[in-house]
């Protein structure tokens, strides 16, 4: 009986790491997505129409110091990155635009506590988002 325990044991932790193992290589076929919100030196990791977008903050005297890279999705050897910098007051917005008519749209959170992507399609003329 003590046997049968031990081999029960046994086989659910093989199936688990079998299993689990299979969903690990499953992931690592797709891009990593971090939509966010996000804090200081974190990264927002998105795709925009064709392009690919990393973009952190480090907060500054109640702003965010934005720094953002973009490149081809299929670029691999990283050739046509380029990156942007920019501050943004708080509640202020960045807007980048893909060549595939896709925005991203990214907010300086209150005194610099975070940065957020803003859907502007949900915002109503004339008001503050």
């Amino acid at each position: 009986m003590f046997a049968l325990s031990k081999l029960s044991r046994f086989a659910a932790v093989g199936t688990l790491v079998v299993l689990g193992g299979f969903s690990l290589a499953a992931r690592a076929d797709g891009l990593a997505q971090n939509l966010g919100p996000v804090g200081p030196h974190e990264p927002i990791l998105t795709t925009v129409g064709s392009k690919r977008v990393i973009a952190f903050y480090e907060p500054g005297g109640g702003n965010c110091d934005l720094h953002v890279v973009v490149w081809n999705r299929t670029d691999e050897s990283g050739g046509s990155a380029a990156r942007v910098r920019v501050s943004l007051n708080a509640r202020q917005m960045a807007h980048i635009d893909s060549a595939d008519n896709e925005s991203l749209d990214l907010q300086c959170g209150d005194y610099a506590e975070t940065l957020t992507i803003v859907d502007t399609k949900m915002i109503t003329a004339g008001a503050t988002p």
